[in-house]
């Protein structure tokens, strides 16, 4: 099997989908952010299955960026940027949440159940430092990242503008859903994650479609340009 550039595309398209399923999934199965959770079998799972989730993501926006990057400009490569430094950021604290805290139980109780309430919206007793900026921060790049690439995508005009504008709806839901309380905040991820399983599959499909059409020999256009191309002018 020869690896192409299409092939490449169309396997990130692939991740892209499987991220929001399984970002959707994750709301419906994930423990309280409490201590008693922590060293629990579901709560390794579903912060493995988290872990798991941001890295499709970030291999999801690559192939989304880079199959259109001359269309996206500079608001694309931004959002881009920042959209991908929160799933960095989310792999990175899932996997202590994963392994570390657990260990933290009994020599350090209460800045294992602060360490995990952080996103859980649990006031702290423990000074965390650093780790006090995560939610800050990481709400920062998930919101306005978010919205950045989706109105960049929006604009290319090369996958799906309905995948689009749901993008960019989810990212402005998010701040809306922090007012309400947090299991009902949850359940803002599920638009975003079906922003992603249809921005996936928009991908998969413009590539797959590329496959199929003849060479155009004279010009040596690749199959992703074709692709491009024609899901522009149907559009």
């Amino acid at each position: 099997m020869s690896i192409s550039t299409t092939t490449l595309t169309r396997a990130a398209g692939a991740s892209a989908a499987l991220a929001g399923l399984i970002y959707i999934v994750i709301q419906f199965i994930h423990p309280r952010d409490v201590i008693a959770s922590i060293t629990t079998p579901m709560w390794l799972v579903v912060h493995l299955l988290s872990m798991s989730m941001a890295v499709l993501a970030l291999i999801g926006l690559a192939g989304l960026y880079l199959s259109q990057v001359r269309r996206l400009g500079v608001l694309g490569l931004i959002g881009y940027l920042m959209f991908s430094l929160f799933f960095i950021l989310q792999s990175a604290f899932n996997f202590a949440e994963a392994l570390i805290a657990p260990l933290l139980t009994d020599a350090a109780p209460q800045f294992a159940t602060d360490f995990v309430g952080l996103f859980g919206r649990y006031a702290s007793t423990t000074d965390l430092g650093p780790l006090a900026l995560v939610v800050p921060v990481g709400s920062a790049l998930y919101i306005v990242g978010a919205l950045m690439f989706g109105i960049a995508l929006l604009r290319a005009r090369v996958l799906s503008r309905g995948a689009s504008i749901l993008l960019i709806v989810a990212a402005a839901l998010t701040p809306v859903a922090g007012l309400l309380p947090h299991t009902v905040e949850r359940m803002a991820a599920i638009p975003m994650g079906l922003a992603l399983i249809w921005l996936g599959y928009s991908l998969w499909s413009t590539q797959r479609r590329a496959v199929q059409q003849p060479t155009e020999g004279a010009e040596g256009t690749t199959g992703t340009e074709r692709g491009i191309r024609r899901a522009t002018q149907t559009r």
